[in-house]
C-alpha cells in the first residue's frame, strides 16, 4: 500500500503542477503571446490540437482522447508488471502517467493542449511543448537509462541472474 500511496501522490503532483502552469499561462497570456525568457528560451502560448508534437494535427479531438486513454491503459499496465525493485522505472512511469493525464484532462476538456515552451535560436526552433510532455520525455528517458543501462550493470554484476531475466 506504501508503493501505490507513493506512485499515486507522483501522479497527482505531476498532475497538479502541469494543470497550473497552463493555467497560469491561459490566464496571463494571449494566445500566440511571446515572452523571451533567455536569449534560447521563450514562453510561447500555443494550443496543440494534434499529439506529440502535432502529429494528427486535425483529427477529432474526442477520437486523439480515446488514443490517448488506450495508450495510458498500455503504459499502466506495463508499469502494474514492473518490479516494485525497479524504482527509476517505477518513477519514470510515475511521471509518464501524470504527464499523460495533465494533457488528456486539457484534450477532453478544452479540445487541445495547452503548450507553451518553446527552445529557439534565430534560425532554429524546436516545438512548442508543456511540462507534461516534458514528464513524458523525461520519464520515457528514465525508463531506457534504467533498462539498458542501470539494471543491465546490475544484472552482469550479480552474474547475469535477476528475478526478471
Amino acid at each position: 500500500m506504501p508503493r501505490l500511496l507513493s506512485a499515486l501522490s507522483i501522479v497527482a503532483l505531476a498532475v497538479a503542477l502541469d494543470q497550473g502552469i497552463k493555467r497560469l499561462v491561459v490566464d496571463t497570456m494571449g494566445l500566440g503571446e511571446v515572452i523571451e525568457v533567455l536569449p534560447f528560451l521563450a514562453l510561447f502560448h500555443a494550443r496543440n490540437e494534434g499529439i506529440a508534437f502535432s502529429m494528427l494535427d486535425g483529427f477529432h479531438g474526442l477520437g486523439l482522447a480515446a488514443i490517448s486513454v488506450v495508450v495510458l491503459g498500455f503504459v499502466g499496465w506495463l508499469w502494474w508488471n514492473t518490479p516494485a525493485d525497479r524504482k527509476l522505472t517505477q518513477f519514470g512511469f510515475a511521471i509518464i502517467v501524470g504527464g499523460a493525464i495533465g494533457n488528456l484532462i486539457d484534450r477532453v476538456s478544452l479540445g487541445y493542449v495547452v503548450d507553451y515552451i518553446l527552445f529557439h535560436t534565430p534560425v532554429w526552433s524546436f516545438a512548442v511543448f508543456n511540462l507534461a510532455d516534458a514528464f513524458i520525455s523525461v520519464g520515457a528517458a528514465l525508463i531506457l537509462l534504467d533498462e539498458f543501462v542501470l539494471h543491465r550493470k546490475k544484472r552482469d554484476a550479480e552474474g547475469g541472474k535477476t528475478a526478471d531475466s
